[in-house]
């Protein structure tokens, strides 16, 4: 009798897949590099940024409008800005431009593939690594060996 749900190899088998390793490996020095950017905004901004305070600081930024007070409404399209900013590069947005208003503009060029919660938080720690970089609002220190 078959049980439901029985693996034929046990777990462990797979963790020592070289493929697996790999991933393993990205993903911790993608955390790794991520907590050292959370502690250096973190220094200017107060402590305990989560990824929405990470999206909604990116979209304040592309706004460029500053600081000002922000409706419920107006934070949540924020934080679409900021993922729209950060997966262009990826090639699944297209900047349109500014609407009367200033509010930047997307074109979605692709839907993104079915992702896990780990998997979206990976990329968008990953992306906005690329973010902070390539703007210049942080630069990773190299580990000395």
């Amino acid at each position: 009798m078959k049980r439901r749900g029985f693996r034929k190899r046990p777990l462990f088998c797979c963790l020592q897949s070289p493929f697996y390793a790999y991933f393993c490996t990205m993903d911790h020095d993608i955390e790794l590099r991520f907590q050292k950017l959370q502690k250096h905004l973190e220094k200017d901004f107060g402590p305990g940024m989560d990824m929405s305070t990470f999206l909604f600081l990116v979209g304040v930024n592309e706004l460029g409008m500053g600081h000002q007070t922000f409706s419920k409404q107006q934070k949540m399209e924020l934080m679409h800005i900021a993922i729209c900013t950060l997966l262009e590069p990826y090639g699944y947005y297209t900047f349109n431009g500014r609407d009367a208003d200033l509010w930047p503009h997307f074109t979605l060029n692709q839907q993104l593939p079915p992702l896990n919660h780990q998997q979206q938080q990976h990329l968008l720690k990953e992306a906005l690594l690329d973010y902070f970089i390539k703007n210049e609002y942080y630069h990773e220190i190299p580990e000395s060996i």
